[in-house]
């Protein structure tokens, strides 16, 4: 299938979200939950762990969408989206969309094995992982996607020893419907990814870098900036994957033109998380991010 172009002008002027809700200032998955809503319509049924978006969602009584939103335990959305789709079926309800909507931490971490049973059994429904890096609702902890050398409340001095867990890459190797990746700072790459995803059956899996101003120490301005700086890096990359290929999408896929990339150093600056890195450490990740960059162009040849 054809990747929809999507500009300003296409998107629906009809709002799903009330005005005013709880999120940071600066927040990348305000950005998206707007965008996202569009590309969904109103025929959807979220379920959302504890997260950031249960809070910028809001606590009852309040509510900042108006979309039905099921607010479940960390470990079981996955296992509750299938529950949902599996209620509309046998109330002949069907078109209306199941929407798994939930952060890196109750994704990579506790909610990964509800996730990945379902991919096995086959569940028809979409799962949004916003990836801030870390558990930013609870006071910034580390989680599996957590970058290596990142400063968090549990990594205080020296930062995470650990690398990320590439958690797109272990999605797609259980063979799903659709898998992709998006940036927070690429909201219509998100929409169109979204389109596309609701187009098949089975279960789609889009996994999105968030900027989290207030957990990633910038400033709330800086957002989009940052994150585009993460793609045009080559430090996060956006793709598809289907029927087993993956094929680089928008702006990563024009960097395969460029023969040299920014320099990640650049990126590490702009973010107070980052201030444990040494320059020895940076430079081993740039040759680690020069190394993959010059697999792809190879695999284009």
């Amino acid at each position: 299938m054809n990747q929809q172009v999507t500009n300003p002008v296409h998107l629906t002027a009809e709002e799903f979200m009330h005005p005013g809700n709880r999120a940071c200032s600066g927040c990348g998955l305000s950005v998206l939950y707007r965008i996202g809503l569009k590309a969904l319509g109103r025929d959807s049924i979220f379920v959302v762990p504890p997260s950031c978006l249960t809070v910028m969602q809001g606590l009852y009584p309040i509510a900042a969408t108006q979309i039905p939103s099921l607010n479940v335990t960390f470990a079981s959305t996955a296992a509750a989206a299938s529950g949902v789709r599996a209620a509309l079926k046998v109330r002949n309800r069907e078109h209306i969309k199941v929407v798994a909507w939930a952060g890196d931490g109750g994704t990579s971490d506790i909610g990964i094995q509800s996730l990945s049973a379902a991919i096995e059994r086959g569940e028809d429904f979409l799962y949004i992982c916003y990836d801030n890096e870390a558990y930013m609702n609870t006071g910034v902890q580390r989680s599996g996607t957590t970058p290596r050398g990142t400063i968090t409340t549990n990594t205080p001095i020296k930062g995470k020893i650990q690398r990320n867990k590439d958690l797109p890459t272990i999605i797609a190797a259980h063979h799903p419907t659709y898998v992709a990746t998006c940036s927070a700072a690429y909201p219509l790459d998100f929409y169109n990814k979204i389109i596309k995803a609701i187009s098949y059956k089975g279960l789609k899996y889009i996994h999105i870098h968030t900027p989290c101003p207030s957990g990633w120490g910038m400033e709330e301005r800086m957002s989009i900036t940052v994150g585009k700086m993460a793609v045009s890096a080559g430090l996060f990359d956006l793709y598809e994957v289907e029927n087993g290929k993956k094929t680089l999408s928008g702006p990563s896929a024009k960097l395969l033109k460029r023969e040299k990339l920014p320099r990640v150093a650049d990126y590490f600056k702009t973010q107070s998380r980052f201030r444990a890195l040494s320059e020895e450490q940076i430079a081993e990740i740039q040759v680690e991010i020069d190394a993959k960059w010059a697999g792809y162009r190879q695999e284009q040849e």
